[in-house]
């Protein structure tokens, strides 16, 4: 792919960091996130946390149930992650994360904990307090309506101890665009994102928060140079 190879943050040793401009079709961001997992496990390329954004359209985790599909809006794509459906677009900030967990401890539930505490770390950056919530993935907030809604949903697959997919945060996306689908499967609690709440909304402030607290989510997975 053509994207930007941008200044890693601190301490990121030799994981690369990458920010996609414009829209990213998902096909090809899948194609190039299987090939760069392959490579890891091969030893024939670096670790990558890659920032892109896609055109409209919704995805499918391995545990979608059809009726969740209210309103085929967009384009539907079947994907290995975890997860029911969730839906994607411009204003959306997604972190693919090719992560070898053969070299930093090979603990799956670590790493999903150190995403969420990766996001809530940046979006108390730009003044939104974040939390997870006990048999509900993802990371949550208030809207405006006091009601506690969806901020940033989180899939992952591993492949080889490699790490693909990871977390898809609502920046300053369309939320109507969800009205296609049951996010997540969860039909109790809406969607919000930093620009319903009124909070710094471009995606280079996320960015930036991202690549503060990227060092720690690093830390918090495990050592790389583990055997």
């Amino acid at each position: 792919m053509t994207g930007e190879i941008t200044a890693p943050p601190p301490e990121l040793g030799d994981v690369e960091w990458r920010v996609e401009p414009g829209l990213l079709d998902y096909a090809a961001g899948v194609a190039d996130m299987t090939q760069r997992a392959e490579a890891i496990a091969a030893g024939a390329a670096r670790e990558r946390i890659w920032l892109i954004e896609h055109p409209p359209l919704y995805t499918a985790g391995t545990s979608a149930v059809a009726s969740d599909l209210i309103a085929p809006r967009f384009p539907v794509h079947e994907t290995g992650r975890g997860g029911q459906y969730t839906y994607h677009g411009p204003g959306q900030r997604i972190a693919y994360l090719n992560i070898d967990l053969a070299r930093r401890g090979r603990d799956v539930r670590l790493f999903v904990q150190a995403i969420e505490h990766w996001v809530i770390a940046a979006l108390a950056d730009l003044g939104v307090p974040a939390w997870t919530a006990d048999g509900r993935i993802g990371v949550w907030t208030h809207d405006r309506d006091g009601a506690e809604a969806k901020i940033a949903a989180i899939g992952v697959r591993v492949r080889k101890w490699v790490t693909l997919h990871g977390v898809a945060i609502n920046v300053a996306p369309d939320l109507s665009h969800y009205s296609g689908i049951v996010p997540c499967g969860i039909r109790a609690f809406g969607v919000t994102s930093l620009a319903a709440l009124g909070k710094p909304a471009d995606m280079a402030t996320m960015d930036a928060a991202l690549a503060t607290h990227a060092p720690a989510l690093l830390a918090m997975v495990g050592d790389s140079t583990r055997a």
